[in-house]
């Protein structure tokens, strides 16, 4: 978002994209006072982040229905607020499983971004390219959004870093190239103790220890989960995915009695997960029947 005035506060810096219940309630409650205020750019731009809180619920009806509220609001002027419409169009076709209606709105995004300068929602449109794109094409687009990231002299587009660097690493990972990976992952973690975002720290952790384990070094890939169970203990916090390879590891090495209650835990936390629940129900019932032994 652009800046918000004095009496429109920045409802991007709301986002929490693990709870997108709560933030759907924070920007509707703002929702009034930006219908109000006669400022169009920035309602527009607050409804496509509330149709992306949609989507992520998998309320994907309203989402579009939002978002058609978004397009009839929509003029030539309002770049920045196009580019974000294409962007939670596409996202939420991508989500309802239509990838192919999702690309061409995404390839829509990244030219007007390109063209109007606005660097952090370009970049996010190449990496969403990159998601629906076929394996030979996606490593391209993610190399189109890193050097774009690199680049560009705006600090909050540089926040991408990580990110391009962990999905570049999970690309690298589904096609076995485990070592490519574990380098990629090492990249992403270091740009994000940069950022110093300590929960975005945990998530690369897990990454790294992730493919530690895919090359065989176990032992390793198990004292780095321990580690971050200790971090989240020491938060009151827990992880279903730092349980579920905590269980993968002790499986590996043959000690399926300690991986058990690891991954019944693991079970008990991710199979509340809707998108798990819709788009990997084997890997959760792997994990109920590991966990019952």
């Amino acid at each position: 978002m652009g800046q918000a005035s004095n009496t429109l506060p920045d409802f991007d810096a709301w986002w929490d994209y693990d709870h997108p219940d709560v933030t759907e309630g924070k920007f509707r409650e703002v929702l009034p006072l930006a219908e109000q205020a006669g400022n169009r750019e920035y309602l527009v731009e607050l409804l496509t982040q509330i149709a992306r809180t949609e989507g992520l619920q998998r309320r994907f009806a309203e989402a579009h229905a939002t978002l058609d509220r978004v397009e009839g609001l929509l003029h030539d002027d309002l770049r920045r607020a196009r580019v974000r419409y294409l962007l939670e169009r596409g996202r939420v076709f991508n989500s309802s499983k239509h990838p192919d209606e999702a690309r061409p709105l995404f390839l829509e995004a990244w030219e007007l971004g390109r063209a109007s300068g606005e660097d952090f929602h370009a970049i996010d449109a190449a990496h969403m390219v990159a998601i629906v794109a076929p394996p030979e094409e996606s490593t391209a687009w993610n190399l189109k959004a890193l050097e774009l990231a690199e680049q560009t002299k705006d600090a909050r587009s540089k926040e991408w870093l990580g990110s391009l660097y962990n999905n570049m690493g999970w690309t690298a990972h589904d096609q076995r190239d485990y070592e490519e990976a574990l380098r990629l992952f090492e990249k992403a973690l270091a740009a994000r103790e940069v950022q110093g975002d300590v929960e975005l720290i945990k998530a690369g952790g897990w990454c790294v220890a992730r493919a530690l384990r895919s090359l065989g070094r176990v032992e390793e890939a198990l004292e780095r989960q321990e580690g971050l169970l200790r971090e989240y203990a020491n938060v009151g916090k827990t992880d279903g995915y730092v349980y579920e390879e905590l269980g993968e590891c002790l499986y590996a090495l043959n000690r399926q009695e300690e991986a058990r209650p690891f991954f019944a835990r693991a079970y008990a936390e991710l199979s509340k997960d809707a998108w798990l629940v819709n788009g990997e129900p084997e890997r959760l019932q792997r994990l109920k029947e590991l966990g019952r032994g």
